[in-house]
């Protein structure tokens, strides 16, 4: 197992402690790149079992209006590719040990070009990429490239996802498998899919890797009920807001830890 999959699995612990896993996101670049990079060792500090982080993309198809709001405010204060992948250097740098899984649109990893990109991921110390409109399909040489670097390359899956195709979902990926918990964008719901269980039951029996699950969970008890029948819980939208609400406040970083903390349980 990688330190990603064991991390996801639950094997991993945050400073020998388990506490959930719970998988934050960050748009990278929103507030600032500062903001993001304090964030990010506060996700260490508070036990989150890794790191989604979000590079900024001028047409976000899978994100709700939160992140879009977060990408567009990123890119303007000049958020880049290469600027996150200096940032994941100083976390490291920094101590940080914390899983982390570069979240990015497939078109500004092409325009950086492949084998770059995977030689620098692997040297600034990131631990997996996710492209979430890239299919197995057309994502081999990437995979490929990144996979050859020791990097995890999880694909996605959604409620519509058919059982051959969960498996080959499976068989494509390392890691995990992103399991898409509904049929939209991004963003906080009031309740999960009531479908949701059904889901993860069915992927569960096709796939060997550990199971994620995304999209619309945003308070403690939806991470909690994600975690009685999957691996982990990614929580974004509602992180993304949090820190858009508190962006100005000079404890921005204490507020937003406080959130993570209070998802975590």
């Amino acid at each position: 197992m990688s330190r990603l999959s064991e991390a996801i699995a639950g094997a991993g612990a945050a400073r020998g402690r388990r506490r959930g896993a719970l998988v934050p996101y960050l748009t990278a670049g929103f507030p600032s790149m500062r903001a993001t990079e304090e964030l990010a060792m506060e996700m260490d500090l508070r036990g989150a079992a890794a790191l989604e982080l979000g590079v900024p993309f001028s047409d976000p198809l899978a994100d709700g209006p939160v992140i879009q709001r977060a990408s567009s405010r990123a890119l303007a204060g000049g958020a880049s590719l290469k600027g996150i992948l200096k940032m994941i250097e100083r976390l490291r740098a920094r101590g940080a040990r914390i899983p982390v899984v570069i979240f990015s649109y497939y078109n500004p990893i092409y325009r950086f070009g492949i084998e770059e990109f995977a030689r620098r991921a692997s040297g600034c110390g990131a631990d997996g990429l996710l492209v979430p409109d890239l299919p197995p399909e057309e994502g081999r040489e990437l995979s490929e490239a990144i996979r050859a670097r020791g990097l995890d390359m999880p694909f996605l899956a959604a409620p519509t996802t058919t059982d051959g195709r969960l498996a080959r979902i499976g068989r494509a990926s390392s890691g995990f498998v992103y399991l898409v918990s509904l049929t939209g964008v991004t963003g906080a719901r009031k309740r999960l899919p009531p479908d949701l269980a059904g889901f993860v039951a069915r992927a569960r029996r096709r796939i060997d890797l550990p199971l994620a699950v995304g999209f619309g969970i945003s308070t403690p008890d939806q991470v909690r009920a994600v975690l009685r029948i999957a691996d982990a819980a990614v929580v974004g939208s509602a992180i993304v807001g949090e820190i858009e609400r508190n962006a100005k406040k000079p404890d921005m970083i204490r507020r937003v830890g406080s959130f993570v903390g209070r998802l975590l349980g």
